[in-house]
């Protein structure tokens, strides 16, 4: 689903990716930890072109979106962009959700502007979206009457509203006070249940350990560590590795 090679980026004259590959199968759940500022967010943002790479290769679900011919990195038309970024759902730390708008508008705003959906088609999608988070009761309410927990997973559902194959989630828990951390997660798992497949960068080393199929370890811009949930939080092999776990665990 997802084929990452070699990725590289910059900002400026800082190296904040530095060759990052990452190859990721149809279900899968890898979770991404690592240090703030060690490149995790950047990378997410690349694959679903929110920033762009300075060279690499991303293939999303069999098509390239960039690739590099000698040294120069160049993406597939524009129109063909928005039509691979599709595939990917985005759900971010601070919600981004629109205030002017009650919980059910802000899930059926992109099927109907993105997708050209009709409102008959949509609405009720998107209350069984509602009904799958545990927030059908919130459909007509507006983003400021709900709490971080409840926000949070009303991003996921619109996520969804928009069918994609993958699941990207940037650090979705860092925002939201301990008590309500577990409400999203408990969806997330749920997501992951039915085989939907994600990728997520997290601090939270219970959802990595117990959820994830693969974790890795990124660190100054690299991925240092990679391996299977079990083996990676048992017995990890790099010091690096082993010195993030001790503090966080």
């Amino acid at each position: 689903m997802i084929n990452a090679a070699d990725i590289h980026k910059h900002f400026g004259s800082v190296e904040v990716l530095k060759g990052v590959s990452l190859q990721m199968s149809k279900g899968e759940v890898i979770a991404i930890i690592g240090p703030s500022g060690s490149g995790k967010s950047t990378f997410l943002r690349c694959l679903n072109h929110l920033e762009t790479i300075n060279s690499g290769r991303i293939e999303i679900d069999g098509e390239v979106l960039a690739s590099t011919t000698d040294g120069t990195c160049s993406y597939v038309p524009d129109a063909q962009v928005r039509q691979i970024c599709r595939k990917m759902g985005m759900v971010f730390q601070h919600f981004n959700l629109f205030p002017h708008l009650t919980v059910l508008q802000n899930i059926i705003e992109a099927p109907i502007t993105v997708k050209g959906m009709a409102r008959d088609e949509i609405v009720p999608k998107a209350e069984e979206l509602l009904r799958k988070v545990g927030l059908l009761a919130k459909r007509d309410s507006y983003p400021t009457r709900l709490s971080g927990g409840q926000k949070q997973r009303v991003a996921i559902a619109r996520a969804l509203a928009m069918e994609p194959e993958i699941m990207l989630f940037d650090e979705p828990t860092s925002a939201l006070d301990p008590e309500l951390t577990g409400e999203v997660l408990r969806t997330m798992r749920q997501l992951a249940e039915e085989h939907m497949t994600m990728l997520v960068v997290t601090h939270e080393m219970g959802f990595a350990r117990e959820v994830a199929s693969r974790v890795l370890f990124m660190d100054q811009g690299k991925i240092i560590e990679e391996g299977k949930a079990d083996a990676f939080f048992a017995s990890p092999e790099h010091p690096r590795t082993r010195a993030f776990l001790d503090n966080m665990l």
